[in-house]
């Protein structure tokens, strides 16, 4: 299917897998950049680094929220945009 033949249901479901592969990766780097942190907190601020490795976590953190928010609204579209049954039929 080329790209001029694609739907919109089509660009949105795209968009849509991508953004969810991205949610993937997200929430592990999450958790391993927590894990990380919590193993070596104390050389951490030891350097002085706890502080930029807490704002990343946060940074990170707000990413996946706004990945979250976003799937759902474009899930809401994939619903709209389902061709209707008698127009799926045809």
């Amino acid at each position: 299917m080329s790209a001029d033949t694609r739907t919109p249901l089509d660009h949105v479901n795209a968009s849509l897998n991508q953004l969810k592969e991205m949610r993937h990766y997200a929430k592990n780097y999450v958790e391993q950049l927590t894990a990380q942190w919590l193993l070596f907190d104390g050389e951490l601020k030891k350097l002085k680094q706890a502080g930029n490795i807490e704002a990343l976590m946060v940074q990170q953190g707000e990413l996946y929220e706004a990945l979250e928010k976003e799937i759902g609204e474009l899930e809401e579209w994939v619903v709209k945009l389902q061709p209707a049954p008698e127009e799926a039929a045809g």
